[in-house]
């Protein structure tokens, strides 16, 4: 797309189309989850957002000729710190044990210090540069990498503060938590970094016991919770209930996000109603890994996948429950492609999980939902006061956006363009031959 942007402290974007889902200033009537404005942006911010057509003319400007205009983007679940080992250590099953296996064995061959830190930087390039502007990552926390890879995390979160804000949040099997010296550090890590407290859930016979031993700890530190939940096809897999009644059973105050909860789906639509229920009533938030989990859950060889292995996200929509979608895992064993780009996210959970016919609410999945759910409200929208963060695309309609990956977008940061050039891949040639 070839566009030049004004220059000037203050310049008016004419003929913006953009999703009314995330203008709370709405210039036009909503059509098809669609309106026209124009949009004033001054000394970096949205100074209004306007009936199309009726910015003053005085003012500097370009015309978009109606194409779209989104906020930039809120991937709210990802692993930068195992982005792109995939060429050092592939998994050779696709599947989920295979990931775990490879996972650990290039864990204790390879995350050191510097290794981690040059994969979460390669990693935050690429979803700068794809219009990202609040991200959460995963930690993988076991010991001795809890402490390796949480200061490295610190650093690349003061290093990237005025290009992507950033969360991250602790990840380890619940059963570790038998080792309480382990576990008493690993909370103080948590809580010394401003991190949240994470955990991988299964079923065990003392499951309860150790969810409210978790909640207990995230409370006594003001900790929010972050899950993995029921990544798995075994319908016999239900931990994301319990989750909830924990929730409720201990009084915690805190946010709780779920993400996975694959095996939701295959369960009988009278346990779905009632578990989606005590979520909606534990005050939850769910987020959904579309590309990651069709990569991953449902894989035999020789065998044509039957599920697509996502959650009942229309659902948990339907029963008023917080839901978003996010790139989770990038060229790792968990999923060898991906980079970070939250229009294929969006483009891909559209087609994988129908949110489409209409149209009308999606483009929040990437957006506002996940900001909320992250508790920053100043990101994820177009509106009046906020940073002139914004995403132009040359597509003008659903059917263009969701048809093209929008490769030539225009990236704006406090109203400006960025340099959307990305990484070269052989940055990391080191890295890969050890």
């Amino acid at each position: 797309m070839q566009l030049d942007l004004p220059k000037g402290n203050r310049f008016a974007l004419r003929s913006a189309t953009l999703p009314s889902a995330l203008s709370p200033e709405r210039a036009s009537p909503a059509k098809g989850g669609l309106c026209s404005a124009d949009l004033i942006i001054s000394a970096g911010r949205i100074e209004a957002v306007l009936e199309a057509g009726t910015a003053p003319l005085e003012i500097e400007g370009l015309d978009l000729e109606d194409r779209m205009v989104w906020p930039c983007f809120v991937d709210m679940h990802t692993h930068i710190d195992k982005g792109h080992i995939w060429e050092r250590q592939p998994n050779p099953t696709g599947d989920f044990d295979g990931a775990l296996t490879a996972v650990r064995a290039d864990t204790k061959a390879n995350w050191h210090a510097k290794d981690v830190e040059t994969r979460m930087d390669f990693s935050l390039r690429c979803a700068y540069a794809h219009g990202t502007n609040l991200l959460r990552t995963h930690i993988d926390s076991l010991a001795p990498q809890h402490r390796i890879s949480f200061e490295v995390f610190s650093d690349m979160r003061a290093r990237w503060n005025d290009r992507i804000k950033l969360q991250a949040v602790a990840l380890f099997p619940i059963d570790a938590m038998d080792d309480d010296a382990y576990f008493t550090d690993l909370v103080q890590v948590v809580a010394e970094h401003g991190a949240l407290l994470g955990g991988v859930t299964y079923p065990m016979p003392d499951l309860d016991t150790r969810l409210d031993r978790l909640f207990m700890a995230a409370s006594d530190k003001g900790l929010d919770v972050d899950l993995h939940v029921d990544e798995t096809q075994d319908a016999g897999v239900l931990t994301l209930a319990q989750i909830a009644e924990a929730k409720q059973r201990t009084g915690f105050e805190g946010s709780v996000t779920v993400g996975h909860c694959c095996s939701l789906a295959r369960q009988d639509e009278e346990t779905a109603a009632v578990t989606i229920e005590s979520v909606r009533q534990a005050g939850l938030s769910v987020v959904s890994l579309p590309m990651c989990n069709m990569y991953l859950q449902d894989r035999h060889t020789g065998r044509t996948p039957r599920s697509r292995g996502i959650t009942l996200l229309h659902e948990f929509m339907a029963a008023g429950v917080p839901v978003a979608v996010a790139s989770d895992n990038t060229r790792d064993p968990f999923y060898a492609y991906g980079d970070l780009d939250m229009v294929e996210v969006f483009r891909e959970a559209v087609r994988i999980a129908h949110l489409d016919h209409p149209l009308d609410d999606a483009a929040g999945l990437v957006t506002r939902i996940p900001a909320g759910i992250l508790q920053e409200p100043g990101f994820g929208r177009i509106a009046e006061g906020h940073a002139a963060d914004l995403v132009l695309f040359n597509a003008r309609t659903w059917s263009e956006f969701l048809s093209r990956p929008q490769a030539d977008r225009i990236v704006m940061r406090n109203g400006m363009g960025i340099d959307r050039r990305l990484p070269d891949y052989r940055e990391l040639d080191p890295l890969m031959r050890g």
